[in-house]
């Protein structure tokens, strides 16, 4: 870890120290079991458990809706609590929660609502642990070095996405369908390792800016603080909006693709997997030209250009077709978002975490990711409705349709 680190370092002309390499070692440990384990309960409620589609598609509902909905007091939880020790206990609860599965399937007492349970369990802590080590990079490293730490983040996300779902799934054809789960567990145990290792940074106890009054009440009004601050911050209301509905528009399209390419128009499942991991390339490029980006053209105009530039590609899904060049048309639409992505997101990450005050940051984050979540089973629910009504493929155009207009909440005043 440490030798890749000095090389990442000497390339990008920035030293961020010894502690952000173990946080940055124990997110590439969590992200690699997760990307492992892409798709994992889906495939364990098919060919274990035998279900059909609507439990898959409740499955992945109730782990997206009910573990957004449970996280929701866990913000300001853990905004007046000590970020380390919080990280390190979702990550235990993850690994705990992953690991009753193959327990549960090795006595042969696994069902679906164990799945279930595990999926909403697995979503809150994922919620909890964002909001914690947003608000701890921001202690951790001064404003000038949150853009080259967001990259790195963002690079490993990429690197995981290609090399994860084709290793998982050799991994489960060859050793079975639980044991990518068992993977993800040990890699959550890894990164509870990592963070509990950073030296250096004596972290100490948030106190809260006013004294609580009202007991009950005042812990009532912490549940929305995260919502009440964004939308009343002019400047965070608008990127919040434009991230929460681009994604939400992005992802619910996702099955619909995916009953389109394996069904009606024939693509095989590594045809189909191959479409969506060899573009992801362009996540790693896009995010090594985020910081040269910035600080030639300056923040918010990247914002601006990229975040326009990449809702421009969803729309070309609606000519999609069987055969080769239907196929390399996925792939260059999926290239071309995900480029963008890939520069976007490092960005407005970094501009996030700069407007947003230290002790609002776990508040603010968990608020993004829960609202962020439940649009999207929100939008993925309300899309399988329409191509009901219409077809997959009209459902796809409309999505491609409406995001062109998200541009307009991207921040528009000068640097």
């Amino acid at each position: 870890m440490g030798h890749v680190g000095e090389t990442e370092d000497r390339l990008s002309g920035a030293s961020l120290g010894t502690p952000f390499r173990w946080l940055w070692g124990a997110y590439a440990s969590s992200l690699a079991g997760t990307w492992l384990a892409f798709d994992s309960f889906p495939l364990i409620a098919v060919l274990v458990l035998h279900v059909g589609p609507a439990q898959v598609s409740l499955l992945a509902a109730a782990g997206l809706a009910v573990g957004a909905v449970v996280a929701v007091p866990l913000g300001p939880w853990v905004e007046f609590r000590r970020k380390r020790p919080v990280m390190v206990a979702m990550d235990l609860v993850r690994c705990g929660a992953l690991l009753s599965v193959p327990a549960a399937y090795a006595l042969g007492a696994l069902s679906f609502g164990q799945l279930v349970v595990v999926a909403i369990v697995v979503a809150a802590a994922d919620i909890t642990f964002t909001s914690a080590s947003g608000s701890y990079l921001k202690q951790l490293l001064p404003p000038s070095q949150l853009l080259v730490a967001n990259g790195r983040f963002e690079s490993t996300m990429w690197t995981a996405s290609v090399l994860g779902p084709p290793l998982g799934g050799a991994a489960v054809g060859l050793l079975g369908p639980v044991t990518t789960v068992v993977a993800n567990a040990v890699s959550f145990l890894l990164s509870a390792a990592g963070i509990r290792a950073i030296g250096g940074h004596r972290e100490a106890l948030p106190v809260r800016a006013e004294a609580p009054v009202g007991g009950v009440r005042a812990r009532a009004g912490d549940l929305v603080g995260g919502w009440r601050f964004i939308l009343g911050d002019p400047v965070l209301r608008p990127l919040f909006l434009n991230t929460v509905l681009v994604s939400g528009l992005i992802m619910a399209t996702a099955p619909l693709v995916a009953v389109l390419m394996l069904g009606r128009f024939g693509f095989a499942p590594w045809q189909y997997a191959l479409a969506f991991a060899v573009p992801c390339v362009g996540g790693l490029v896009g995010s090594r030209l985020s910081r040269p980006l910035v600080a030639r053209y300056g923040q918010r105009r990247i914002m601006r250009t990229v975040g326009t530039l990449r809702v421009c590609w969803p729309i070309g899904m609606v000519f999609l077709h069987g055969g080769t060049t239907g196929l390399v048309l996925v792939m260059v639409v999926q290239f071309g978002l995900i480029l963008s992505m890939g520069v976007f997101n490092p960005v407005y990450a970094t501009y996030r975490l700069q407007h947003t005050p230290a002790d609002r940051v776990a508040r603010t984050l968990s608020a993004w990711s829960v609202s962020s979540k439940l649009t999207v089973a929100a939008l993925t629910a309300l899309w399988g409705l329409l191509a009901a009504l219409t077809t997959p493929l009209t459902a796809v155009g409309a999505a491609g349709v409406l995001i062109l207009a998200t541009p307009l909440l991207l921040p528009r005043d000068g640097d």
